[in-house]
């Protein structure tokens, strides 16, 4: 089978825009518009659990040329989970990378769990994508993500193409912390180096703004101590803004791993300290 997505007449430029406020106490969607090739689908919520919006890529994956453009909006007094159905898969590309420009924003005593899937990047695949998130006041925050280094249970490796992958948080329109990956060239030379990324084949980054950052870091580091797992792991502060990172040789550990870190800090956002049901299944 090739690993080649079929080549298409037109390439995927979709668009997707939610925006959550509440009414009465309760979270509700107040607006809704998506493009092909994206949609969403609104399920009941599991007791206990937020409005929740299950993004969905109908297209099956990204190859060179594909465009998406995400944009999320929590507002004063609403809680809101958006996660993806599946993991994204990035095809190869011979030529121009496929984007991805993720916007979300949280307002002052709202907040919002952005919670991924593995994202798959192929052999040969390029991609830029960029996050950006923005916060007001007191707006609570968990967001995360999960990038794969090939098919790993193919056994293969991101040995060639392009990766640009930035993020900024800004709280209350200045820039609070940005950063970007970059991997072109030799990228197998990158991953596999002892300064870099050690042999890992896949990472994740989650980020945690809600009450009592200083605890949760510490009940975190608690936590990886006692696991038993051998992904490699950190947790730092800066200035109210939790941030941990994650590197592992195997990605089905990294993605428990990352799930019990998660799972501790959801009741930040006064949600339960397990994962949800969607994401599990």
């Amino acid at each position: 089978m090739s690993n080649v997505a079929p080549d298409r007449l037109q390439r995927a430029d979709g668009a997707l825009s939610l925006r959550f406020d509440a009414l009465h106490g309760a979270t509700r969607l107040a607006d809704l518009y998506q493009r092909d090739p994206c949609r969403t689908l609104l399920p009941e919520p599991d007791p206990g659990e937020p409005r929740t919006a299950v993004l969905i890529t109908t297209a099956g994956g990204l190859t060179g040329g594909d465009r998406l453009d995400v944009k999320i909006a929590v507002e004063a007094g609403a809680t809101a989970l958006c996660t993806p159905q599946a993991a994204e898969k990035i095809y190869r590309s011979p030529g121009n990378a496929a984007v991805i420009d993720i916007g979300l924003t949280v307002a002052a005593n709202a907040a919002l769990e952005w919670l991924p899937q593995e994202m798959i990047l192929f052999d040969g695949a390029r991609l830029k994508r960029s996050v950006t998130l923005d916060l007001a006041g007191d707006a609570r925050l968990l967001a995360g993500d999960i990038t794969v280094f090939g098919r790993t249970a193919r056994g293969e490796r991101f040995t060639a193409g392009e990766l640009f992958d930035r993020w900024q948080l800004r709280r209350d329109g200045r820039l609070h912390w940005t950063d970007a990956t970059c991997l072109d060239g030799d990228i197998l030379a990158r991953l596999d180096h002892p300064a870099g990324f050690d042999g890992a084949v896949a990472q994740a980054l989650i980020l945690y703004r809600g009450p009592d950052p200083v605890a949760a870091r510490d009940r975190l580091r608690a936590l990886l101590e006692t696991t038993g797992e051998e992904t490699t792991a950190g947790a730092t502060l800066l200035d109210g803004l939790l941030l941990l990172r994650l590197l592992d040789r195997d990605a089905a550990r990294l993605r428990r791993c990352f799930a019990l870190l998660w799972a501790a800090l959801r009741p930040g956002l006064g949600l339960p300290d397990r994962m949800p049901r969607l994401w599990r299944l």
